[in-house]
């Protein structure tokens, strides 16, 4: 970076110290002012700290940095972080959610209390987050994901007086517990066979292990440390209860940012530590990932259709989603062109960040209006709300995969993925599962714009203005995102290249 800008090689993490910035300044304003009620300050700062990480991301990709254009990769630290096309293009996709998560929180956490506190968790997970995608060494990848952990336990059980929200962070905490014991054991054995932590180094020790026992056995574990991370079966059994429980702008925050960053970094591990032929020969990921896509994204969207509940149904929907962007994995065949397997993933990703953080920050609205969560609920909604409903309708029928957002030609790449990777289990349990998802969506659309009220005398008494900013700001990018995809994936794809 220094040969090309007049800065170091260090400010290449300057998005990512955005977050650590932003909420150092709300930890001091609440040191300064604890019983301040200034909720505008408060989600102001934190917006225009997101912002600015999100303009710096957009500035160095456009410029090149990190990328072959400017000479690369930037590795810091002895190389245990590193900036490239990738780990900028999920920043981006990172800060994009926080800035919905706390326009949306604004309203829904009226009267609560500490909200500088839960700011400040928002941004701290958030730098986890983006840790994750830069992390370049064993080391570096778990303390990122138990910063974005820790963080995440305290966000899901913010509603002290609300017992599922206690509960729900309780049974986070626990089962993250035993993931991240799980995924450090994994990383120990890696470790024993390969006497490395850093990816490359790791690629390279591999390349001749002599304990392959210990190795097959470590990075099946690393792989269960991941199918926590992103809520893959059978791992997945934390998410419908987090995010039922959750404040609803975390459980889109959780669902979409923490999601996309426990990919990118399985992303990074898999196809640079353990891509060499000696490890698939030890033990062949890819086919433990064709397993588990198949599997997740047909558990998640099975256990949909049963429920009752529109905000658990979105849970388990998140969980079919994992399935499908494990194809990015599952597909990396020797016949595959691996950078376009991967950068449909990613694309699919970006997507979906916005299509299904919309989604929940839907259901915060519903709650702030004190809405029931059940199908029936939400009876003619669409006569109150026309423009929300409408923005939902769009959110959940991409989320399906029909032309109406980004999420159509997302989840086409990720066929065509499957095909190139000549996996044609994949590219059926896509279909099939798509066209189920079909169904439970239009369930909700259904009770919104055809079925009466049950309820004729409810009337909503106000349009909160940061819910309604946040749904239309999503719901504008999710239509953009069917004209503006060829850029996506072609910018997913070259992030994808430098990897691969």
């Amino acid at each position: 970076m220094t040969s090309h800008a007049a800065l170091p090689s260090w400010a290449a993490l300057a998005p990512m110290a955005m977050f650590v910035v932003t909420a150092l300044v709300l930890f001091l304003y609440d040191a300064i002012s604890p019983d301040s009620e200034n909720s505008e300050l408060l989600a102001g700062i934190s917006v225009a700290g997101a912002l600015v990480s999100l303009g710096l991301t957009g500035w160095y990709l456009v410029a090149g940095t990190g990328q072959p254009r400017r000479n690369g990769a930037i590795s810091l630290f002895g190389d245990s972080l590193v900036v490239d096309g990738m780990s900028l293009f999920f920043t981006a996709l990172i800060a994009s959610v926080v800035i919905l998560v706390v326009l949306a929180s604004y309203d829904y956490l009226k009267d609560e209390p500490h909200q500088a506190e839960y700011y400040s968790l928002v941004l701290l997970a958030a730098t986890g987050m983006a840790m994750m995608s830069t992390a370049n060494s064993l080391a570096t990848a778990f303390i990122s994901l138990e910063l974005a952990s820790l963080p995440s336990y305290a966000l899901v059980a913010f509603l002290k007086h609300n017992k599922g929200s206690v509960e729900a962070g309780l049974k986070y905490f626990l089962i993250g517990a035993l993931s991240s014991a799980v995924f450090a054991y994994g990383i120990s054995l890696v470790y024993a066979a390969s006497g490395a932590l850093q990816l490359d180094a790791v690629a390279t020790a591999l390349e001749s292990p002599e304990a392959a026992g210990v190795l097959g056995l470590g990075v099946i574990m690393v792989v269960g440390g991941f199918a926590f991370k992103t809520a893959s079966v059978p791992f997945h059994f934390w998410a419908p209860e987090a995010y039922e429980g959750a404040p609803s702008p975390i459980s889109g925050f959780l669902s979409s940012a923490s999601k996309a960053a426990g990919f990118v970094l399985a992303f990074r591990v898999f196809t640079v530590a353990f891509g060499g032929d000696a490890v698939l020969e030890s033990v062949d990921w890819v086919v433990a990932f064709q397993v588990l896509a198949v599997v997740t994204m047909t558990v998640g969207n099975f256990a949909a259709v049963k429920q009752e509940k529109v905000k658990r149904m979105l849970a388990y929907s998140s969980i079919g989603h994992a399935g499908y962007v494990l194809i990015a994995l599952a597909a990396l065949t020797d016949s595959a062109n691996s950078a376009f397997v991967l950068g449909s993933g990613m694309a699919h990703l970006l997507v979906y960040g916005f299509m299904n953080t919309g989604a929940f920050m839907f259901i915060a609205l519903t709650e702030y209006w004190g809405i029931g969560r059940r199908f029936e609920d939400f009876n003619g909604l669409a006569t109150k709300a026309p423009f929300a409903c409408a923005a939902m309708s769009i959110f959940l029928f991409s989320l399906a995969g029909l032309p109406l957002g980004g999420g159509f030609f997302s989840k086409f790449y990720l066929l065509m993925a499957s095909i190139n990777g000549g996996v044609a289990l994949l590219a059926v349990a896509l279909v099939v599962n798509s066209a189920l998802s079909l169904y439970y969506y239009s369930r909700v659309v259904k009770a919104m714009w055809i079925e009466d009220p049950a309820d004729g005398d409810f009337e909503i008494e106000s349009y909160p203005v940061g819910l309604y900013a946040a749904i239309a700001i999503a719901a504008v990018v999710t239509v953009l995102l069917v004209p503006g995809f060829g850029p996506v994936a072609e910018t997913a794809q070259m992030a994808a290249e430098m990897l691969v």
